[in-house]
C-alpha cells in the first residue's frame, strides 16, 4: 500500500515551507498549535499524497487551508477545486480561509473552526 501522508519525497519542501511561513498562517498557527483547541494536535505543512496542506489534524481528518493572493486566478481556483475534491475522496474535511479573513476577521475564523470541530467530534 502506498503511503499517502508525509511522503519522504516532500520532506525538504515541507521543511522549507515551515521555515518561510506567511504572516496569515503564522497568525492562525499561534491559535491552533500545542493542542489549544479541544486537545487536538494540528500539524503545519503536512503532505497528503502529492499535496502539501497548510494545517492538518489527523484525529478528526480536518485540513485547513489559507489562500493568499495567488489562489484567486481562474487556474488556481480550478486547481484548488480539484485538490479539495481529492481530499474529500480521502474522507478529509477541508476548511478554506483567505488572508483577509485571518487579518481582519480572526474571531469569525476561529468560531468557524470551533463549529466544524464540534461537528466532527
Amino acid at each position: 500500500m502506498t503511503q499517502i501522508f508525509n511522503q519522504k519525497d516532500y520532506k525538504t519542501l515541507r521543511q522549507k515551507l515551515r521555515k518561510e511561513i506567511p504572516r496569515a498562517e503564522k497568525i492562525l498557527w499561534s491559535r491552533i498549535r500545542r493542542k489549544q483547541i479541544n486537545n487536538l494536535r494540528f500539524f503545519r505543512q503536512y503532505s497528503i499524497e502529492n499535496y502539501i496542506v497548510d494545517f492538518y489534524c489527523p484525529q478528526i481528518n480536518l485540513v485547513i487551508e489559507i489562500d493568499g493572493d495567488t489562489h484567486f486566478t481562474d487556474e488556481a481556483v480550478e486547481k484548488d477545486k480539484i485538490r479539495d475534491e481529492r481530499m474529500k475522496s480521502l474522507d478529509l474535511n477541508v476548511l478554506r480561509f483567505n488572508n483577509n479573513d485571518i487579518y481582519y476577521n480572526i474571531v469569525n475564523v476561529m468560531d468557524r473552526i470551533y463549529e466544524v470541530i464540534h461537528d466532527l467530534t
